[in-house]
């Protein structure tokens, strides 16, 4: 298998204190792979690393063997790696279909652009029945929904998703874990950073579980459910 993304030794600082202690994983192509961890673990820091967000001090990060450690987060973007952030981030101001345009700010041609919109109305048909609403006066799951179209709107080869069930309705989660593994069925690769953890290695290829800033265990999804030490600490 190609290793699309590769984290070599990952050390980075977030408000002063290291939350890296050398962070190792990789990602093939058309996996997905999860991160679990408790609250504080690195999860976030780990994605935000990839992202060009947070600093990286030692180590490096390959993206198809080419090293893009430090690189500018808007030229991660364009390079096809997009990220769905934790709490959704949305432009509250902007309607829904200025906001899925915001996703495709480097994208020049006005008919791929109408096409990539389509596409995200595909996946998520109640963005195309509030085109014309203002982001901020949706609901949590439907601002996910505008978070995650916004994202493949630059149609990425890894898409990055940072707690996508964060504060949402059980049935909502069902069904934007519905939408990860048709984008991944469709030759998306997933990197996901999930709270739920039951759910997340339930449709993860292989899991990467964090503790304090580093791996502390790894393995097949469906395998990381049966460990004892993965379910008291995270599955009770």
């Amino acid at each position: 298998m190609e290793k699309i993304l590769e984290l070599n030794n990952i050390e980075a600082s977030y408000g002063g204190i290291q939350a890296l202690k050398g962070i190792s994983l990789h990602v093939d192509r058309g996996e997905i792979v999860t991160l679990i961890g408790s609250n504080g673990a690195g999860k976030s820091t780990t994605l935000k690393s990839i992202s060009g967000q947070v600093p990286v001090k030692n180590g490096s990060i390959l993206y198809k063997g080419k090293d893009i450690t430090n690189i500018a987060a808007h030229k991660t973007a364009v390079l096809g790696i997009s990220q769905v952030p934790e709490g959704r981030r949305i432009f509250p101001k902007l309607t829904v279909k200025e906001n899925l345009l915001i996703g495709a700010f480097a994208v020049k041609e006005k008919k791929l652009i109408e096409e990539r919109m389509e596409k995200a109305f595909r996946y998520f048909p109640r963005l195309k029945e509030r085109m014309e609403q203002r982001g901020g006066t949706m609901s949590g799951g439907e601002q996910q929904m505008l978070a995650i179209g916004r994202a493949i709107m630059m149609q990425p080869e890894v898409l990055m998703l940072d707690e996508p069930s964060m504060g949402l309705a059980p049935i909502i989660v069902e069904q934007i874990f519905e939408i990860i593994k048709e984008l991944n069925k469709e030759g998306m690769t997933i990197l996901l950073v999930e709270q739920n953890a039951f759910q997340a290695l339930q449709i993860a290829n292989r899991g990467y579980v964090i503790q304090t800033g580093g791996i502390v265990l790894e393995g097949k999804g469906k395998e990381l459910i049966t460990n004892k030490q993965v379910q008291e600490a995270y599955l009770a």
